[in-house]
């Protein structure tokens, strides 16, 4: 277990949110939050006192903020805010968003510039370190002004309301969950109601953990696309450092060098170097992966760049200042992150599709130099992994959908008090679907391409790329008839997920005389 994250001075970092969000880190506040919020709870409980409305401490809220709440009815005020504003809909989000979603927002409030209480922060991380993640639902942001009805939904739980998932993944009354795990309901005061539910938590979450995952699957796709262009007899010649050097974008030199190391030493492409080879340059899904894959590590490093700034950021509406003023702002636009979240999504389809390209040219006669018709054992009797193409197909075209940008999409709401929102939640949505899909594609190219080489013997592949192979032969059999490919779809996946892929390959580079390549 990681050492539990501190929330103060420091912007949280990209490894530190996935730690919290995935369950392996707890959080606590330094004596830099402790005093900042404590602080910031002193100017909001002034302003509270004041004959003068302040916005979000004694009005109501968005178009219906010209209304001066007395301060008997504004304990009602902040619970009418919480429930009202958990309206979401649609299936329950998965329990790392809305934990990467809690963490977030803790960020928010340790800056003290959202005069939260201090024992409001602490009962939601207390909630956080139970383990107990509160349901929230697939529909309701607008992210504008932030995600409001997934942080609502959040609030809720706080209040002992709604309902949450427990330590154990039980869904159950957030009251329970509470009384459970000894800790109590707490009652919402001035301001807290925006406090909790104004920020991009939800969208920045989703875009920290697609770029955790991507950073994998990057990596993954290099392999995949050397054991595709060793499988087909491609050339590595085109991956040389001199040539790569001329187009010094630095992203596309990571993916070459990375498919340099995996084709290292690799009788199969030496078998076809010389002066007896015939073939002048290969096709552009073998001889431009690592321009494909390069332009996409550079997209997610602009993409990381965003979220850094974000990390960076104190969001609320309206915010502390230091010298006690509380001032409305629109920092809560999602925009920024929204941007950041459909640029992602074009590598994400591209890197797919030059994937399933490869993958076509093993099954094709025509194009595999040599392999068996979609590599079956008995063409014809057998149909080897023609469907499982059709598969990458479809997620495919699917991942070319999901890469419209969300964030053009604009829709009014609150009276036309929120009439430009920047739909960030629904592009980290569409995100984390296409994450998957890549997730898919690269495993049916590791399936083919792992077959591919099979069929080459006995010519055998590189150390690295055999090592892969290897490693596949010990979920999923090796060349004959035709099994259930389903399954063995399945298993591709799960050793992509797990990092077992790249810890296969790691193990062959790290004791190789060149070493790795990162």
């Amino acid at each position: 277990m990681p050492e539990a994250v501190e929330l103060g001075e420091q912007p949280l970092r990209p490894d530190q949110t996935v730690a919290v969000a995935c369950g392996r880190a707890a959080v606590r506040f330094s004596e830099f939050a402790e005093r900042k919020m404590a602080e910031s709870r002193r100017h909001v409980e002034t302003l509270a006192g004041a004959e003068r409305p302040t916005y979000g401490v004694s009005t109501g809220f968005g178009a219906l903020a010209v209304r001066h709440i007395p301060p008997e009815s504004r304990t009602q005020l902040q619970r009418s805010f919480v429930r009202s504003h958990a309206a979401g809909a649609g299936d329950a989000v998965e329990p790392e968003v809305v934990r990467a979603l809690m963490v977030l927002r803790l960020r928010t409030l340790a800056t003290g510039h959202t005069g939260v209480q201090p024992a409001t922060a602490h009962a939601l991380a207390d909630l956080l370190n139970a383990g107990i993640t509160p349901v929230v639902h697939e529909y309701g942001s607008l992210g504008c002004s932030g995600d409001l009805a997934p942080l609502a939904a959040v609030a809720l739980a706080l209040t002992g309301e709604g309902e949450v998932f427990d330590a154990t993944g039980t869904r159950m009354p957030a009251v329970e969950a509470l009384r459970v795990a000894g800790l109590e309901p707490v009652t919402l005061a001035e301001k807290e109601g925006l406090a909790l539910t104004n920020g991009t938590d939800g969208m920045l979450g989703m875009l920290l953990l697609a770029a955790a995952d991507l950073h994998r699957l990057l990596d993954i796709a290099d392999l995949t696309a050397a054991m595709s262009v060793e499988a087909l007899l491609g050339t590595d010649r085109a991956f040389a450092e001199d040539l790569q050097a001329l187009r010094p974008h630095p992203g596309q030199a990571v993916s070459a060098a990375r498919m340099r190391t995996a084709l290292a030493e690799s009788p199969i492409v030496a078998s076809h170097r010389g002066p007896d080879c015939t073939r002048v340059q290969d096709a552009y899904s073998l001889r431009c992966a690592p321009q494909v894959h390069g332009a996409a590590r550079d997209t997610l490093d602009h993409v990381e760049l965003v979220a850094e700034r974000e990390l960076a950021a104190a969001i609320d509406n309206p915010v502390v200042l230091a010298d006690g003023r509380v001032e409305s702002n629109g920092n809560f636009h999602g925009a920024p992150v929204a941007y950041a979240l459909d640029f992602l999504a074009i590598p994400v389809a591209d890197v797919a599709s030059i994937a399933e390209r490869r993958t076509d040219r093993m099954l094709d006669v025509a194009r595999s130099h040599g392999l068996p018709a979609f590599l079956a054992a008995d063409p014809g009797v057998d149909s080897g992994h023609m469907i499982a193409q059709y598969t990458q197909a479809a997620v495919v075209s699917e991942l070319k959908r999901l890469a419209a940008p969300a964030s053009v999409d604009s829709i009014p709401s609150s009276a036309m008090q929120e009439d430009h929102v920047s739909m960030g939640w629904s592009a980290a949505r569409k995100l984390r679907r296409g994450v998957e899909g890549l997730t898919t594609v690269l495993a049916v190219e590791l399936l083919t391409a792992a077959r591919a080489l099979d069929l080459r013997a006995p010519l055998l592949p590189a150390p690295v790329t055999g090592a892969v192979r290897d490693l596949l032969r010990t979920r999923v059999e090796g060349p004959g008839p035709d099994r259930h490919l389903a399954p063995e779809i399945a298993a591709a996946e799960d050793l992509i997920r797990t990092g077992a892929v790249l810890d296969a390959a790691a193990a062959v580079t790290e004791h190789s005389p060149n070493g790795g390549t990162r």
